[in-house]
């Protein structure tokens, strides 16, 4: 495993329930989509469950053939309703900080629509080197690759399992919707309580790799 002490050495994050709580803005974006369309959403519920794309949560409430329509107006939706309440999860912006003190690019890799993804990191005043969006799981390989990472940071099984196809050390945070020994028994490599420990482990992962 590289280490991270070239410039192009890249750690990936997730952003749900990794970097940000996005659950009361989410909770609030539901909720307004259900007032426009006159269709029941269990926000609540919902919120329960973050992590797959947008259109996975959507079949449990709508028919098929509305789901792509009622996904552009969710996202229409989002940007007035989900930014101002969700807050940056504890030591969300110290862990992209330590990446860049160790000589490293942070990036975010999200299976959210991009622009709200960059709207949530621009609100909350932190600055990774890129965000790329609208992928989930596997596909999280393709930015991971693209962008030389070596570490993804995630809290979902499907975050482990995107950092194992892109051959990269699978870092994860039991909290979003799985708890540590579900993210242990998807194979995560590493398990922090939470984002407040990255900075020492990323430090103790550096001299471990001789850097």
């Amino acid at each position: 495993m590289a280490g991270m002490a070239s410039h192009s050495a890249t750690v990936g994050f997730d952003l749900d329930m990794t970097l940000i709580d996005s659950r009361p803005g989410i909770k609030a974006a539901y909720e307004a989509l259900s007032a426009r369309t006159g269709t029941f959403v269990d926000a609540d519920l919902a919120v329960t469950r973050l992590g797959p794309p947008l259109e996975q949560e959507l079949a449990h409430w709508f028919p098929d053939e509305r789901i792509e329509e009622m996904g552009e107006l969710y996202r229409e939706l989002y940007p007035e309703y989900a930014i101002a309440p969700t807050p940056a999860m504890p030591g969300a912006r110290e862990a992209i900080e330590a990446v860049r003190r160790a000589g490293g690019r942070a990036i975010v890799v999200t299976a959210k629509h991009e622009p709200n993804a960059k709207l949530h990191l621009s609100h909350l005043g932190i600055e990774p080197d890129a965000v790329i969006g609208w992928l989930w799981a596997e596909a999280k390989a393709e930015a991971l690759r693209e962008y030389g990472a070596t570490v993804y940071v995630g809290d979902h099984t499907g975050d482990v399992r995107g950092a194992h196809t892109a051959n990269v050390l699978s870092v994860a945070v039991p909290t979003g919707p799985c708890g540590a020994e579900e993210l242990r028994a998807a194979g995560a490599d590493v398990v922090l309580d939470d984002l407040t420990a990255f900075p020492a482990w990323l430090e103790g992962y550096r001299g471990y790799t001789g850097v």
